[in-house]
């Protein structure tokens, strides 16, 4: 299980849960829409040096993530805060070797113009994929995983099934974003892991792969996406 950080506090939690449970490894980061915020606060600069120092914790530490750029709920105003905040992130990933987690909504063209400023780290993964076939593809072209959470099954996101179609088998992950995006038919409901099965057996058939390909090249592209080392449970 991968345990993702949207603040100091939430990093925080995730680097000790990851280093008392085996099973679990740790992103660190800064939302993008905590960065106007803390921007405004004159706290932005402190609380990236702080994810920097957390990004330097341990190898169960694999990733810098959630960050990027939000522009549903950041208006205007608050751009100029998540662009230098999303740089940081990019900087602090490449840095300590770890893996890039962006979340990207309504900033498409942006999150790729200030990945290809910065350089695309080595690892990198669209978290919660929310763009179409033509999006998918200028990700997988930098190298990118595109992580794909319940979202995929419900009824009005045929873009995101035309962007699972042209992505390859080997740059697929899928998530929960617990506890949002709950695959149909309990959209509405708290979302969990054990709701995975579903999302996943759709994606296979979306695919056109069976649901036992799917799931060992989702686990082999876990291993690849966030530096492998993952326990086996018998």
């Amino acid at each position: 299980m991968v345990q993702v950080g949207c603040d100091l506090a939430g990093s925080r939690w995730a680097v000790e849960t990851a280093a008392a449970f085996e099973s679990v490894v740790a992103a660190v980061a800064l939302h993008p829409n905590e960065a106007p915020l803390l921007a405004d606060a004159g706290e932005l600069d402190d609380a990236l040096a702080e994810i920097d120092r957390l990004a330097q914790a341990g190898d169960h530490v694999r990733a810098v993530g959630e960050t990027g750029l939000d522009y549903f709920r950041t208006g205007d105003g608050g751009r100029a805060a998540q662009h230098a905040s999303f740089r940081e992130h990019i900087r602090i990933a490449k840095r300590h070797g770890k893996t890039l987690v962006i979340h990207d909504r309504d900033s498409h063209d942006d999150v790729l113009r200030i990945l290809d400023d910065e350089g695309v780290p080595d690892r990198t993964v669209m978290h919660c994929f929310s763009g179409d076939a033509d999006f998918a593809r200028e990700c997988v072209d930098r190298g990118a995983y595109l992580s794909f959470a319940g979202t995929v099954t419900f009824k009005n996101a045929e873009n995101l099934r035309e962007a699972l179609r042209v992505t390859p088998l080997a740059r697929i992950l899928v998530e929960t974003d617990a506890p949002f995006l709950t695959p149909s038919p309990h959209r509405g409901q708290p979302n969990a892991s054990f709701l995975i099965p579903l999302t996943v057996r759709f994606m296979a058939d979306i695919a056109g792969v069976s649901v036992d390909d799917m799931c060992q090249a989702i686990d082999a592209n876990t291993d690849a996406a966030f530096g492998g080392g993952w326990p086996r449970r018998t």
